[in-house]
C-alpha cells in the first residue's frame, strides 16, 4: 500500500504527495575505506529540561551517544563539538568538553573509532576580546582541556580572531603558537562567512584567494603539525586549488556541503595522493550516514559509478540543508534523525527548530524520499504528519 500525506508547497498550496517506496540505502559492513570520512555531529537535546531553551543547554547525552555509536558502525569518524553539534549557536564551552569526554570515553568501546575535536576560543566574551594574546590563551585553554583527555584536536576558526586581527601577520602569529604546542597533528578548520557572518575576512582578508595564502603559509611553516585542514567556503574550484598546493601528506577534508561527491571522488592531479582527493569532514554526513557509507564503500572497491549513484542523489538533498541563511542547515540534520527514528522528538539546543519554515521541512522530505534516505518510510510519514498538524495541516 503506498504511504501518502499532504505536503504543502513553497508557492502556499498544500498538494498530495506519495512516497516513492524504494529500498533505503544499507551499506556493507566491514569496507574498508580509502578515504579519511569524519560526520560532524548533532547533539540530541533534552525536551523534559525546565531551564530557558533560548539561554541555557541541556544535553540527553544517553541518544547523543549512541547517534555517535551509529556513526561509528557505519565506518565514519566523528568530528564532535563542532558548528554540527550547534557549538556557537546554543552549545557552550563546558557542555562543548562534556560532550568531548563522553565520545572519547564511548570509542574506546569501538575498535578503529576516530573522534576529532572542536578547540576553539567560545568561551571568551567575544566583545571583551581586545588583543591577540588574549585569543591564544583562550585556544591554549580549550587546547589542554581536550589534549588531558587524549582528544585529537580540530583547531577551529575563531570569531575572536576574527575580531582583533589587524593583518594576516595576527593570523600567522596565533597559528604558530598554537600548532607550536600541540601534542599531534591537528586538522585546521576554514568555515566561511556564509557559515557563520562572524568569521568574514578570516585569514586577514576578504580576499579568498588572498586569504588561502596565509592559511598555505601556516601549514607549510608547521607541515608535520597539520593533520589536514577542512574548508567550508560552498567553492569546488577554491578547494581543488587548495588541495593542489598543500604540503605532501597534509589532506584536505572537504567541508563543501554543496559538492562533496566530486570533490571526494577526485581528479587524479599529480602524484601526491592527497593533491588529487578530497577526505571528508562533513555535516551532511550526519544526515546521510548510511548513504555515505555505502558510497564509500563502494569507492574503495573501485566502483566510481556505484559510489556516485548513491551519493549523487543526496546532493540536491544537502543543498536543500545547506540553503541560505546556510547557519541555519543544523535544523535540518536534526529533523533527518527525528524522521528517521534516532531520536523521540524535534527539539534542539537554543530552540533552533524554529529556524526553517514548514515549506522547507516539506521539500526537505520529499528530497530525503528521492534519495532513499527515509529507512522507516512509515515512521516518518507519522512524523511528518506530526509536525503538520502542529501547523495547522491535516494530513
Amino acid at each position: 500500500m503506498a504511504l501518502s500525506l499532504k505536503l504543502p508547497t513553497a508557492s502556499g498550496r498544500i498538494e498530495a504527495y506519495t512516497l516513492r517506496g524504494t529500498t533505503p540505502v544499507k551499506p556493507a559492513r566491514g569496507v574498508p575505506f580509502n578515504r579519511i570520512a569524519y560526520s560532524a555531529a548533532h547533539v540530541v537535546a533534552d525536551p523534559l529540561a525546565a531551564i530557558d531553551p533560548w539561554l541555557q543547554c541541556a544535553v540527553d547525552w544517553d541518544a547523543t551517544i549512541a547517534y555517535r555509536q551509529r556513526l561509528w558502525s557505519l565506518g565514519l569518524g566523528v568530528a564532535e563539538a563542532m558548528d554540527t553539534a550547534q557549538r556557537g549557536m546554543g552549545l557552550d564551552w563546558p557542555t562543548s568538553l562534556e560532550l568531548i569526554r563522553r565520545s572519547l570515553d564511548a570509542a574506546k568501546d569501538v575498535p578503529g573509532a576516530r573522534v576529532a575535536s572542536g578547540c576553539g576560543t567560545d568561551h571568551l566574551v567575544l566583545e571583551n576580546v581586545r588583543t591577540v594574546d588574549e585569543v591564544i590563551a583562550g585556544y591554549e585553554e580549550q587546547m589542554a582541556a581536550i589534549e588531558k583527555l587524549g582528544g585529537k584536536l580540530i583547531v577551529m576558526a575563531s570569531r575572536a580572531l576574527a575580531r582583533v586581527a589587524k593583518s594576516p601577520a595576527d593570523y600567522e602569529r596565533v597559528y604558530d603558537r598554537i600548532l607550536s604546542q600541540a601534542k599531534q597533528p591537528v586538522v585546521l578548520h576554514w568555515l566561511g562567512d556564509m557559515f557563520d557572518p562572524a568569521l568574514k575576512g578570516y585569514w586577514g582578508s576578504n580576499d579568498v584567494d588572498q586569504a588561502m595564502d596565509t592559511a598555505l603559509a601556516v601549514i607549510a611553516a608547521h607541515p608535520d603539525k597539520v593533520d589536514g585542514i577542512k574548508i567550508s567556503l560552498l567553492d569546488k574550484d577554491k578547494e581543488i586549488a587548495m588541495r593542489r598546493r598543500l604540503p605532501a601528506r597534509v589532506r584536505m577534508y572537504t567541508g563543501d556541503d554543496f559538492n562533496y561527491a566530486e570533490l571526494i571522488a577526485g581528479d587524479g592531479f599529480g602524484q601526491e595522493i592527497t593533491h588529487g582527493q578530497s577526505d571528508a569532514l562533513l555535516g551532511i554526513f550526519d544526515a546521510i550516514a548510511p548513504a555515505a557509507s555505502a558510497a564509500l564503500g563502494e569507492l574503495a572497491q573501485g566502483n566510481l559509478q556505484k559510489f556516485h549513484d548513491i551519493l549523487g542523489p543526496t546532493v540536491p538533498l544537502s543543498r536543500h540543508i545547506f540553503a541560505a541563511p546556510t547557519r541555519f542547515y543544523k535544523t535540518g540534520v536534526v529533523f533527518m534523525a527525528w524522521l528517521n527514528g534516532h531520536q523521540t522528538h524535534f527539539t534542539m539546543v537554543g530552540g533552533q527548530q524554529s529556524t526553517r519554515s514548514l515549506p522547507h521541512f516539506a521539500e526537505l522530505f520529499r528530497l530525503a524520499d528521492a534519495a532513499n534516505l527515509l529507512e522507516q518510510p512509515e515512521l516518518a510519514l507519522r512524523r511528518m504528519s506530526t509536525l503538520l498538524a502542529l501547523h495547522g495541516v491535516e494530513a
